[in-house]
């Protein structure tokens, strides 16, 4: 649930004249033809000599002049809040907005006519129509909204107008606070299958090798308020100047890295149902699955761009790292890159453990891009979508390609080591997930060092 906090009328500044003026620029036609009608009388009373005539003149004057000082000053004593409810929601999935509006002034309010504020892709704008608001009173309506698009869509400011009890003038103003609604992308649930290939150095190995280090092992860290003191670690205090502690030997999670091609050269078409979409969607699929398999997991964009960074921030709990990889892909949208050189430099250490990879179109050069990058993780998944066949059309057909089949794709990517599967419109992530576990645990089975199956983690 997400608060948008208290907002009133009062946030648009002190009144002036300024403020007068455009509150009488909201005189309606009843307010208009009452105040020409007082005018015209009293221009009457002064050429026919009736005083009487002048009296009807200014109370015909003075009625919407009066309404419009009170409104004037009523407009300063509304207030409301909004609330989302949940703030992030799948796409396809519905979000309850509530508002909530209440009258501070000692005066009852008029006729309030409420508009919130949404895109287009997020419905009609609702509008709402309050009788009369008594003094500190509130009311409460609600609205739904919904969108197929992933996106952060502004929610606000919700505009109110004000109507005096005669109908001689109305008011709109807009409120100052805002809201934002997170859709992210849909997630399947995938198989509870094992991912093979782990390299020696993650997972169980690791923490025993923590466990057995010794004293001349110990990596020390800088002391941290609420350290314990007994893990001093003095010989590192003396040599740095600083106090300094062991670090705590931790269990080691296996490492997994989700490689999103996001070029636009790489990917035809838009719109959910599009090739880009699916791979967006396997990508957050897997950033939920994979946590709740014990795995930490990095997402990387051809970019060189990764969520969490390189230095780990972004959530210590798998929730938080989940909720961190979902929202960015909530925005993630098509990069200008020609190719893969900066996911290859950002994989530069080696040490990636899982990697599992969605590739567009490929041509020649970025498939020999994509069997270095294979080099540089223990174990890796490819899934390579069929930009033929997701093209609408007859047949989806392609008619001013030059890039490589998708089989051709996936047999270079296979040489060079990947577990690579082709992907065409309406196939299942959970069934892929499931092929890919099958395909390197028969390699595993069978000792196959052949590329297909050499470094099969799924």
């Amino acid at each position: 649930m997400s608060g948008g906090g208290s907002f009133g009328a009062g946030h648009e500044g002190t009144p002036g004249r300024g403020g007068v003026r455009a509150a009488l620029g909201g005189l309606t036609t009843r307010g208009r033809s009452f105040l020409a009608a007082g005018v015209a009388a009293a221009v009457c009373s002064f050429l026919l000599g009736q005083a009487d005539l002048l009296r009807v003149g200014l109370l015909l004057a003075a009625l919407p002049l009066v309404c419009v000082l009170v409104l004037h000053r009523t407009r300063h004593r509304v207030a409301g809040s909004r609330t989302l409810s949940p703030a992030r929601v799948p796409a396809g999935a519905e979000s309850r907005v509530r508002l909530v509006i209440e009258n501070v002034s000692r005066l009852p309010t008029g006729v309030l006519l409420l508009q919130d504020r949404v895109p287009y892709v997020l419905g009609p704008r609702p509008r709402f129509v309050l009788d009369r608001v008594e003094a500190g009173g509130r009311r409460e309506v609600s609205y739904r909204v919904r969108s197929d698009l992933r996106g952060r869509y502004p929610l606000g400011p919700l505009q109110l107008r004000l109507s005096d009890p005669f109908g001689m003038c109305e008011l709109t103003r807009s409120f100052s606070a805002s809201d934002t609604l997170t859709v992210v992308p849909r997630t399947e649930p995938l198989p509870p299958v094992r991912p093979a290939g782990e390299t020696p150095g993650y997972g169980d190995g690791r923490q025993r090798s923590l466990a057995l280090a010794g004293e001349d092992d110990v990596i020390p860290r800088g002391y941290r308020h609420g350290d314990d003191l007994r893990r001093v670690h003095w010989r590192s205090t003396a040599r740095h100047g600083e106090l300094m502690v062991r670090r705590e030997e931790q269990p080691q999670k296996a490492r997994c890295t989700v490689l999103l091609d996001t070029r636009a050269v790489a990917h035809d078409g838009a719109g959910p149902d599009s090739a880009f979409e699916w791979a967006v969607t396997a990508a957050a699929s897997l950033g939920v699955h994979l946590p709740a398999r014990g795995f930490s997991v990095r997402l990387l964009t051809d970019t060189g761009a990764s969520v969490p960074g390189p230095d780990g921030t972004g959530g210590d709990g798998s929730a938080d790292a989940a909720g961190l990889l979902l929202d960015t892909l909530a925005v993630l949208e098509h990069s200008e890159e020609a190719g893969l050189s900066a996911a290859y430099d950002a994989l530069r250490g080696g040490r990636e453990g899982l990697l599992v990879a969605f590739f567009g179109d490929l041509d020649e050069e970025q498939a020999a891009v994509a069997g270095r990058i294979r080099q540089r993780c223990g174990a890796a998944v490819a899934f390579v979508l069929d930009g033929d066949a997701w093209l609408p059309g007859p047949g989806g057909i392609r008619f001013s390609s030059g890039q490589v089949p998708v089989e051709e794709r996936v047999l270079m990517l296979q040489k060079a080591g990947w577990t690579a599967l082709p992907v065409a419109p309406g196939t299942s992530l959970a069934e892929l997930w499931r092929c890919a576990a099958d395909r390197t645990g028969a390699g595993r089975d069978h000792g196959t060092r052949s590329g297909a199956t050499a470094g099969g983690g799924a």
